[in-house]
């Protein structure tokens, strides 16, 4: 474990209570508070982790020059053992509240589904995967906007994109990105025989204007007449719309609104977030000696979790964790556990290469 020094823990708490201070003058600005209240956020809970650390020290230094009282040592030495236990897991604490963060933790994210092998029911099982994260998002509060979609036409769908917001979104939902296999007896399926089929998806950290500006000039906008099933439902008017970044080569489709208008604002949102994580992997491969994730790098087209249905498991293969509660985790809440599990590796990873560099 890293060991933190007293003056690093007189540092982070000199901080911590600079900012507070600062925040109290009544010549500040509105951006400025707003600036430092988003430092204190971050600050606050590493010093209140540091502050408990602290503590635990002090209160066992002064215990260990108790045990030189015979009448007091008893007590000391039952104290001193509780708090000598206690104390590693604070450290552990504070050591990952220290860790560098993802700048895109805490951002929206866009999820990317798309049927792989195994025609028809690849479908169906992007359907059902889009259905889990739909339900998982509910039970964490989050806002699902779906932004196009391409249905299959036994059910479930050959692409879907939506957008998810909310607190911490791409922090929990990053680890998703790649090959989901599942294996089951499909429906069509009369000699009852598993298949196995596959759907990628893809989580992106979404955009924000001020992070990638796109020139009007880079783009070429093609407008044209939605293709719909059929009836009613075909549009009469031009509103689909294909815009191509030219110097990426990057070409977004929207034609699900009836609305030309809002068709290009959703092509638009889905333009940037894709560029943007086109910046981050570009920064991301710049860096020396980057340290590849213990949960995987996010390729779309590494095989990540297997999805058995005889046998009612769900398998993640970057951590070799299987859990034999299938139904619950494609309902949604279930996967909490899953996220919970790939979070706690990537820490665990972190903090050993924290260790290895200290």
């Amino acid at each position: 474990m890293i060991a933190f020094t007293p003056d690093r823990i007189a540092q982070i708490e000199a901080r911590r209570d600079e900012i507070q201070a600062t925040m109290a003058r009544p010549d500040l600005s509105a951006e400025q508070f707003v600036q430092l209240s988003k430092d204190y956020a971050e600050i606050e809970p590493v010093a209140r982790a540091a502050g408990e650390v602290r503590r635990l020290r002090d209160e066992i230094a002064s215990l260990e020059t108790m045990l030189t009282d015979d009448d007091m040592r008893a007590m000391a030495e039952e104290e001193l053992r509780e708090l000598r236990s206690d104390l590693p897991a604070a450290e552990r604490e504070l050591a990952l509240k220290l860790l560098p963060r993802d700048a895109a933790d805490e951002r929206a994210a866009m999820l990317e589904i798309r049927a792989g092998t195994g025609g028809d029911e690849a479908a169906l099982f992007a359907g059902d995967l889009f259905r889990m994260y739909q339900r998982y998002a509910e039970s964490q509060g989050w806002r699902v906007e779906l932004i196009s979609a391409s249905a299959a036409d036994l059910g479930g769908y050959k692409e879907v994109i939506a957008s998810v917001s909310g607190q911490g979104v791409f922090a929990k939902l990053k680890f998703e990105s790649g090959v989901h296999r599942v294996q089951r007896v499909p429906a069509t399926e009369s000699g009852g025989r598993i298949h196995t089929s596959a759907a990628t998806v893809a989580v992106l950290p979404e955009a924000e204007e001020v992070d990638i500006q796109i020139d009007d000039k880079d783009l070429r906008i093609d407008v044209y007449r939605s293709s719909g099933p059929g009836g009613q439902s075909v549009n009469t008017t031009d509103s689909a719309v294909r815009i191509t970044h030219l110097p990426s080569g990057l070409v977004v489709i929207q034609q699900d609104e009836k609305s030309q208008h809002k068709n290009k604002a959703k092509a638009l949102k889905v333009l940037r977030t894709r560029l943007y994580e086109l910046e981050r992997e570009r920064l991301a491969n710049a860096r020396a000696g980057a340290r590849k994730s213990m949960v995987g790098s996010g390729d779309r087209s590494e095989r990540i979790r297997t999805y058995n249905f005889p046998q009612g498991r769900v398998t993640d293969h970057r951590i070799n964790l299987t859990l034999h509660r299938l139904t619950e985790i494609l309902e949604g809440p279930g996967l909490q556990e899953v996220i919970a599990a790939l979070i706690a590796e990537d820490e665990a990873a972190r903090l050993a290469q924290l260790d290895d560099a200290a």
